[in-house]
């Protein structure tokens, strides 16, 4: 299927929906991170069993509450085909129950093969369909039209990596261009143009580490949502939020992956560490 023949989009648009389900849900995205360490601290084997019960049992515990999931690709794929299978069971399943699934894949490339990559994610009958997927445009923003064109039709989203919280990001993000602007900042510019006049926000949002400090020198303000990771074992906390963003703090979306993760497998303690930082995060973004 190519995008002409894409059919319209049954969804509302990703921001529109991601605004409803913050503020319904409160603001927290729950990242899904099975690597081994994690699964060992379940009392789980590294093998396609142990994969299978943790996100079973992530998604049974949260997917009724929780606003956004954010599932790391990586550490399903790296099973092969079974794990990839668990996945796109977990995405249905979560996406079911009235959760929006962030995938966490962080694809980029050109053309063609931007095109599939954003089909895999993006188009509305595949097995991995997502409500928004992360993407690195560092082959250039132009790279990233395919996925952005699809995204627009199908009503999902995408999170451009912009300034991310991996210290080695800086080089290249912070890097300054012969105008003047970072690379960072640039992408911020860009999708503000893709979200000028969306209503409550647009669908094209920024990757943005809420352990940066101080991001007063960039203009977060793109109407768009800010996925921040790093609340919890990184270091950042709910209290952060307000002192890194500002006033674009409103659309923002902390992601905590191990702060909660780390109180399972009882589904009982994993619903009460989510609605924690549910809570936090809602009474620090509010003042």
């Amino acid at each position: 299927m190519t995008l002409e023949n894409t059919p319209a989009p049954a969804l509302a648009p990703f921001g529109t929906r991601l605004r409803a389900a913050m503020d319904e849900r409160g603001p927290l995205c729950v990242g899904i991170d099975p690597h081994a360490a994690l699964l060992d601290s379940w009392g789980l084997a590294d093998d396609i069993a142990g994969l299978e019960r943790f996100t079973y049992t992530v998604v049974e515990a949260l997917a009724g509450t929780v606003a956004v999931f954010k599932p790391q690709a990586a550490f399903f794929e790296r099973f092969g085909s079974r794990g990839v299978a668990v996945l796109e069971r977990a995405t249905a399943d979560l996406r079911q129950a009235g959760g929006l699934v962030v995938m966490d894949a962080k694809r980029g490339d050109i053309g063609s093969t931007m095109g599939a990559y954003a089909e895999a994610f993006l188009r509305p009958d595949s097995p991995l369909f997502s409500d928004a997927l992360t993407v690195s445009p560092y082959l250039g923003y132009g790279s990233l039209k395919p996925a952005v064109d699809l995204a627009r039709a199908s009503g999902a989203g995408l999170f451009v990596l912009a300034l991310t919280s991996n210290p080695e990001g800086a080089e290249v993000q912070r890097a300054v261009r012969e105008d003047g602007r970072t690379i960072g900042a640039t992408m911020l510019a860009h999708l503000a143009e893709e979200n000028a006049g969306e209503t409550p926000m647009g669908s094209f949002g920024a990757v943005v580490g809420a352990t940066l400090g101080d991001l007063s020198a960039f203009d977060l303000a793109i109407n768009g949502p800010l996925l921040a990771p790093g609340i919890g074992a990184q270091g950042a906390t709910p209290a952060d939020l307000p002192k890194v963003f500002g006033a674009a703090v409103r659309n923002v979306v902390p992601n905590v992956s191990r702060g909660v993760l780390k109180a399972g497998p009882d589904a009982g303690a994993l619903r009460s560490a989510a609605e924690r930082y549910a809570n936090e995060i809602r009474e620090s973004v509010a003042g």
